[in-house]
């Protein structure tokens, strides 16, 4: 369907290299989009761009340090540059550090909040003029169920999620008038290397998961792709400041 046709479009995925966010970007580049991988690891971010090749996809990678301000500006302007525009924008790197509360320092605190809330913050603003230029975009934020439940074990993380979900709110109300729809993605329990770790240091965790999720399962990356494309296609032009779960009914089980 045109509706969700994203050829001629430029995406990027911030993390994009593996996880949730390597699977959003197989699914922007089966609808057309050309993706750019814009991550740290620069082997692993070389084997996703590989891999979105394969599968017939115009694809690059920007070197990206989403806790450097200076870095995401970098990457927007790179980007610009390379592929001559940017209509999509996934801001989906992020990080935990999981100790109790009490225990947290303050620097470990500020690295969750600059990596999962204040770097998504600076790579919209940085991407903001480039989007309004071009007549509007698509601005996907991937927030967490950390977003709606507590956690004793991630309050930074927990934090840094609930901002970026009212964040994409203010976001999208104040750019309505530019054509830009700002929506965020609420992810159930995906089985990636960051709940690999969860998993290992949280005793019971997996048991509790498959119990309270009705779909009993965790989700996979893959289960991302669908929710990226509409988000990032004409067929949400109507549809801004939403944070919708994608989680296998975790979130509405009682």
């Amino acid at each position: 369907m045109s509706h969700f046709d994203l050829s001629g479009r430029v995406a990027v995925v911030t993390g994009g290299n593996g996880g949730i966010g390597l699977g959003m970007a197989r699914g922007l580049a089966a609808a057309g989009a050309t993706v750019v991988v814009a991550a740290r690891n620069r082997a692993k971010s070389e084997a996703a761009v590989a891999e979105l090749a394969r599968l017939g996809a115009r694809s690059g990678l920007v070197a990206l340090d989403v806790a450097n301000a200076d870095s995401c500006r970098a990457m927007v302007d790179e980007t610009v540059d390379r592929f001559g525009r940017l209509d999509i924008l996934v801001n989906n790197a992020g990080m935990s550090i999981r100790k109790p509360p009490e225990d947290y320092a303050v620097a470990e605190w500020q690295a969750v909040l600059d990596t999962n809330l204040t770097g998504a913050f600076v790579c919209t603003q940085a991407v903001h003029p480039v989007m309004r230029s071009n007549g509007g975009g698509k601005i996907i934020n991937i927030g967490s169920m950390m977003a709606i439940f507590g956690a004793a074990y991630a309050a930074a993380y927990a934090a840094s999620k609930g901002a970026l979900v009212q964040l994409t709110k203010s976001l999208a109300i104040a750019w309505a008038k530019d054509n830009i729809q700002v929506n965020a993605v609420m992810p159930g329990w995906i089985d990636t290397a960051l709940t690999v770790a969860a998993r290992e240091q949280v005793p019971g965790l997996h048991e509790r998961i498959l119990r309270r999720t009705p779909a009993g399962r965790w989700g996979m990356p893959e289960d991302l792709a669908g929710i990226a494309v509409f988000l990032a296609s004409p067929a949400s032009d109507f549809v801004t400041g939403a944070a919708i779960p994608v989680d296998g009914g975790f979130s509405v089980e009682f």
